[in-house]
């Protein structure tokens, strides 16, 4: 490829690389014959002069992907112009497959790991504190002094609840997970604090059997029915919607209804479609590739929590029009 050019091989490389000192000219002749002629810089020999792998390790619980499916999208967008590739190790929630795959991560001298997982206030069941590489987590709970990433679920079930206020809606129930969940308390505290505490929260389980029963006990204590709901996920308000439906009440005519996670398979399918909250996990995972590359390259990074904002999803079961309408 140097040949090709008319330029040294130390040359052709301080140009691929950026450095040294050229004209400009040189340095685009030498990127623009390399284009050409389709030529692939050596990763290892690339390797060796950075002394980096150009690899990040991705290490998760998540074993569904739920969550991490979608911070895995937003790392590799974040980085792949950078040249660096993810690669994923599910480990469940064992420890001892934990370790190994740690092990095997930094025997592969990977630049840095990002740790994720299926709920905010749970550690993965593997130490990261004393690794000799930078280590960011998104999605699960950091160690002390790490930089961690997350969802702003108390500013997302604001904006849930704040819409529904907007539109007229003025008895909102709220149907939610289990209590012991750090994101299900967030988002009941915002509920409250919008909504007043005229409506009782109902704490469950993650699941569309839920919703429906706590529609059930909604519809069948006496007094004045809910006009809304706001469920802790989109399972959850599809239930709600179903046992709505099943009892005549219309969506969302009668009663709106909006779920929280967007779990796009659960709430386009939903009918009607749902109104929900966006946890913005693929902006969450490219925001963590883009730390822990600079934590990689050796520049300062702030520790700490980092909360990112939610976004809503205007659907039809919820009515009025879009905010930006």
């Amino acid at each position: 490829m140097a040949s090709a050019a008319g330029v040294s091989i130390s040359t052709a490389s301080k140009a691929l690389n950026d450095t040294g000192r050229m004209g400009a000219e040189t340095r685009e002749r030498v990127k623009r014959i390399a284009g050409e002629i389709g030529y692939r810089p050596n990763a290892l020999a690339r390797g060796l002069l950075s002394k980096r792998s150009f690899t990040i390790g991705l290490l998760t619980n998540d074993t569904y992907g739920r969550f991490t499916l979608p911070v895995m999208a937003g790392i590799s967008d974040a980085l792949v112009d950078h040249g660096v590739s993810v690669f994923l190790c599910a480990i469940e929630d064992d420890p001892a497959l934990a370790q190994i795959h740690v092990d095997a991560m930094l025997d592969k001298q990977v630049d840095g790991i990002i740790a994720t997982g299926k709920r905010l206030d749970r550690r993965l069941p593997v130490d990261l504190s004393n690794l000799h590489v930078p280590v960011v987590y998104a999605f699960t709970e950091g160690t002390q002094n790490s930089v961690t990433f997350r969802s702003d679920d108390e500013q997302g079930a604001r904006l849930a609840v704040q819409w529904l206020a907007k539109i007229g809606r003025r008895r909102i129930a709220h149907i939610t997970g289990p209590k012991d969940f750090f994101s299900v308390r967030e988002r009941a505290g915002a509920y409250h604090q919008v909504a007043g505490h005229r409506e009782p929260v109902l704490y469950g389980v993650w699941s569309e059997s839920w919703g429906h029963e706590a529609v059930e006990q909604l519809w069948e204590r006496p007094g004045e029915k809910p006009d809304a709901l706001f469920c802790g996920n989109d399972q959850i308000a599809r239930g709600a919607t179903d046992a709505l439906r099943e009892r005549g009440v219309k969506v969302p005519q009668d009663v709106s209804v909006i779920g929280f996670d967007n779990w796009e398979i659960v709430a386009a399918q939903t009918r009607p479609p749902l109104t929900t909250v966006d946890m913005e996990l693929k902006e969450l995972g490219r925001q963590a590739g883009l730390t822990v590359l600079a934590l990689a390259e050796g520049r300062p990074v702030e520790p700490g929590v980092r909360k990112l904002p939610c976004r809503l999803i205007i659907r039809q079961s919820c009515g009025g029009k879009a905010p930006e309408e």
